[in-house]
């Protein structure tokens, strides 16, 4: 696969609700990349570690009616589909997931300045926070980035500085940004502290959402906290940044999957 002509190895793309993060709630057509080169332990998209033989491509915005299409898939294929979604006044923005979307960093670089100019929709990165080199390629066609911040103790990852760097270049880009935290019952508070301090010493504006994790069956160590400890660990978060949200998975809680 020649780097001039990149193409992009997708798990599926659909229209859905939101239900993370500062977008909840809002509809977005979603691209999910496949290729992670992280193993959280609490991961509940294990499926995209690896790119499939296929991919699967919503036809009608909501219905789930998939077609399969095999991978890899050339940018104006992906152009033609996204196009196809993007009916009048539905979709509130783009939803780059994953797996990690900026292991595919040469095709969004090609692709997102084309996307934007068929849809005029926001673009909207959900990431790991650990690739800051592949960032700086598309930052310019960014409109949002929620970046997650890995607790090694929930995780399983340690990626502190990579995290650091990751959201100053998001920051000096002027990207509206917010950061997520996976907690669960084994969470250290000492790395909620160290997070904290990431967050402020970058910018006390930036939001910080807290996701209690959603308990994957027949893996008893992903639990979910206990409520006081959530309220315990907000106001924790609370001495380094204004804003301190709780979320849950919401899409999940209504059976947009």
């Amino acid at each position: 696969m020649s780097d001039n002509f990149p193409k992009a190895r997708l798990i599926e793309l659909f229209s859905a609700i939101q239900g993370e993060g500062l977008n909840v709630g809002t509809r977005q057509i979603f691209i999910r990349f496949a290729i992670c080169d992280l193993r959280c332990q609490y991961c509940d998209s294990a499926h995209t570690w690896q790119t499939p033989p296929t991919c699967k491509i919503e036809q009608t915005p909501g219905k789930r009616d998939f077609l399969n299409y095999p991978n890899p898939i050339e940018l104006t294929s992906l152009l033609s589909w996204v196009e196809k979604q993007n009916q009048p006044a539905l979709h509130d923005s783009i939803s780059l997931t994953g797996g990690e979307p900026l292991l595919h960093a040469n095709f969004l670089f090609q692709f997102l300045p084309e996307v934007r100019k068929i849809t005029g929709l926001p673009i909207y990165l959900e990431t790991g926070g650990h690739r800051p080199e592949e960032l700086a390629m598309v930052l310019p066609y960014l409109d949002s980035v929620g970046m997650d911040i890995k607790l090694p103790s929930v995780s399983g990852e340690n990626y502190w500085s990579a995290h650091q760097e990751f959201l100053k270049l998001c920051h000096d880009a002027n990207v509206e940004t917010f950061v997520k935290l996976i907690v669960s019952s084994q969470t250290n508070p000492k790395e909620l502290e160290l997070a904290g301090e990431l967050v402020a010493n970058c910018d006390p504006k930036i939001p910080i959402f807290l996701q209690p994790v959603t308990p994957i069956p027949n893996q008893p160590t992903i639990l979910a906290p206990a409520p006081d400890l959530v309220l315990e660990w907000q106001g924790l978060m609370k001495r380094f940044v204004k804003q301190v949200r709780v979320i849950p998975q919401t899409h999940k809680m209504i059976g947009q999957l």
